[in-house]
């Protein structure tokens, strides 16, 4: 049975989650239907993207856009969003939707009495928690996707195939473990043989820096003294892509990757278990369930949100214990 939005996704928790979203019966909406090209609609989820990534207080950390679904590591930014000031919420959010009446007239400084001072307030203040909340997000995203492709088609109906999926990341290992999962799309398809060559992937980007149209995603700190600052990830980019690399580098098919004697130092660093991170990298969603992370922190979480059953902490306590 389906459970609330609000059960799954939990800012005071962790503020960095998976997410996926499928066309609808899994069909090739994105690549190749009757002979005919659909890939451009990719081009439109990155432009979407970046945009509504310097809209919203949720930082973009890894993404693959693929034929029929899409990927996201995203992180929560709350702080980031309480700190706005009231205009620059109203400023934000008039360029997704319009506001309420008498949010409109308080944006213009017009004369108000009390109650509507009030009112206005309340609504721009709801907005405000718009701004970091993951559902609106993906609405914002979505719907004009969907409203674009179903204009090509010349025809009505659902485009996505019902509510997005999420997996909260409960440390920075699985939020890790996230984006190289993300990261590798590509190559586990076989749809390329690269990381440069992986399109339409957030690795691809940061290895092409300022020459892609996607911008920006969330940062690596690189320094030490970063690394409890939520704005970054707690490592190196140079890291991430040795990291990635070397994952990719294992996962053969039909046959367990080997284990190379040179291997990058963060591996030792956050004490993974590379047996079972090359498992996790092959089938992230299968081997989990809604929650990545520590067993410790996968039990904590379900405390937490009242959830009896702990789907996956066999696979935790072997890759992150």
């Amino acid at each position: 049975m389906p459970m609330p939005r609000k059960s799954l996704v939990s800012v005071d928790t962790t503020p960095s989650y998976h997410v996926v979203s499928r066309c609808v019966r899994r069909t090739f909406l994105f690549g190749v239907v009757d002979n005919k090209d659909f890939s451009h609609r990719r081009d439109a989820i990155v432009e979407r993207l970046s945009e509504l990534a310097t809209l919203f207080c949720i930082d973009i950390a890894a993404y693959a856009i693929m034929s029929n679904h899409y990927h996201l590591v995203v992180r929560i930014q709350k702080q980031r969003a309480l700190d706005l000031t009231m205009q620059e919420v109203i400023t934000r959010w008039s360029a997704l939707f319009s506001l309420p009446f008498l949010a409109q007239r308080f944006a213009n400084n017009e004369d108000m009495s009390d109650a509507e001072r009030c009112e206005a307030i309340r609504q721009i203040e709801l907005r405000r928690e718009r701004l970091y909340d993951l559902s609106w997000f993906m609405r914002c995203l979505n719907e004009p996707i969907a409203r674009m492709a179903n204009l090509e088609d010349d025809c009505t109906g659902r485009f996505w195939e019902g509510r997005f999926k999420s997996q909260a990341l409960l440390d920075e290992r699985a939020e890790l473990q996230a984006m190289a999962y993300v990261d590798l799309n590509p190559i586990r398809a076989k749809m390329a043989d690269t990381l440069e060559h992986s399109d339409f992937t957030s690795i691809q980007t940061r290895l092409e820096a300022s020459n892609s149209p996607m911008k920006p995603l969330l940062p690596f700190a690189g320094d030490s003294h970063q690394s409890k600052n939520p704005e970054h990830i707690p490592y190196s980019l140079i890291e991430y892509i040795q990291l990635v690399e070397w994952t990719g580098r294992q996962i053969k098919a039909g046959k367990r990757g080997y284990i190379p004697s040179e291997m990058p130092p963060i591996f030792e660093r956050l004490k993974i278990n590379t047996s079972a991170w090359l498992h996790n990298c092959e089938g992230l969603e299968k081997t989990y369930y809604r929650v990545i992370g520590s067993a410790a922190r996968l039990q904590e979480f379900c405390k937490k949100l009242k959830q009896q059953r702990v789907l996956g902490i066999t696979a935790a306590r072997q890759a992150f214990d």
